[in-house]
């Protein structure tokens, strides 16, 4: 269809040419008659037929620069709307929605593509908006509470208790801080494949043991019930990163499962595939929180979120780590019966199961 269109405006142009030139011929033998009939015919035959032609190139001249004229006013209607929209898009306007009317003809893919684009960088600049207010909410909570804090420590009168307990709080307000600019590193490293990190070959049942070991004295506490079911495989990844994985989703279930509950950690491998499972007895998540639950900052209850602490960026980080070591993590829970995070790796690229 475009080739016939293409087809079609080239004869057109041979058209409205051939047509200028007859009628510039034709002017210019009237008009040169007429200016023989005032001024006289030329002595030469040959200079008369010289001056005609003369008369007739200035004719078509004319007739041309007025169609070339008419046909740029066209293509300036044609085009202006495309023009607009792009300086619109350029000026941060990303609401731009051009009609793909049939007169833009084999340019209405580029139309499409435009409106497309604008969707897209209107979605962007959301997430950009979003990002800077989350940040700036994360930020501002324990600054607020670090000088509100810091400051009742000025009153010489307080007990040594109060100040011991603010001094808690503050060193806990910082640690979130911390925390959240740690993992805000992370993530923009992963993003953009800068983090410095190599694969290397360990035990993955050893390594997930350490680290509920390592969360005993927090599971203790709450007289959590936990068991770990882990068979003997080797993986080849990076340690560190997956122990952030591990560590991240422990102290997630932990937070959320409340006293007396239990968690089970789950590994096996079965085939060309390892999976790890944890999977707890806490409150649960919501069917509608459940596609979000890997968004930045997304906490699926704001106030209960902010009594355990936590910004929002911890299973982020999770899912980036998982994806770069190309397996897939998915999230089930029930409201009041609990959550579980299940991490599918790929032997052939992650992992050999010890004989």
């Amino acid at each position: 269809m475009t080739r016939v269109k293409e087809v079609g405006f080239f004869l057109l142009n041979i058209v409205l040419f051939c047509v200028a030139l007859v009628a510039a011929m034709t002017g210019g033998f009237f008009l040169s008659g007429l200016i023989y009939d005032h001024f006289g015919t030329p002595s030469s035959v040959y200079v008369a037929e010289i001056l005609r032609m003369v008369i007739s190139l200035i004719i078509l001249f004319l007739l041309m620069a007025i169609i070339g004229y008419a046909t740029r006013g066209q293509e300036r209607n044609f085009y202006n709307p495309i023009i607009n929209a792009i300086r619109q898009i350029t000026k941060g306007d990303f609401k731009v929605v051009l009609e793909n009317n049939k007169h833009f003809g084999q340019f209405g893919v580029i139309v499409e593509g435009i409106n497309e684009m604008a969707v897209e960088l209107n979605r962007m600049e959301s997430m950009r908006q979003d990002f800077i207010s989350n940040v700036s909410h994360e930020i501002q909570s324990p600054l607020t509470s670090i000088r509100g804090f810091a400051k009742a420590l000025r009153d010489e009168n307080i007990s040594a208790a109060s100040r011991k307990h603010y001094l808690d709080i503050i060193e806990a307000e910082s640690s979130r801080l911390s925390g959240l600019s740690d993992n805000l590193l992370k993530l923009s490293a992963l993003e953009e494949g800068s983090f410095p990190f190599e694969r290397k070959s360990y035990r993955l049942d050893k390594q997930l043991r350490d680290m509920i070991v390592a969360c005993e004295p927090q599971w203790l506490e709450k007289e959590l019930e936990v068991e770990a079911d882990l068979e003997e495989v080797t993986v080849t990844a990076s340690q560190d990163l997956m122990s952030q994985v591990w560590s991240n989703l422990l102290h997630n279930s932990i937070k959320f499962t409340p006293a007396g509950g239990s968690i089970k950690v789950e590994l096996k491998a079965s085939g060309q595939e390892v999976e790890v499972e944890i999977r707890d007895s806490g409150m649960g998540i919501a069917d509608h929180h459940l596609s979000r639950v890997f968004e930045r900052f997304f906490k699926a209850d704001q106030a209960r979120s902010s009594n355990v602490g936590g910004s929002g960026l911890g299973l982020s980080l999770v899912k980036k780590i998982v994806d770069i070591h190309g397996g897939t993590i998915s999230v089930t829970s029930r409201p009041g019966e609990g959550t579980a995070f299940t991490i599918v790796l790929n032997c052939q690229t992650l992992f050999n199961q010890q004989p």
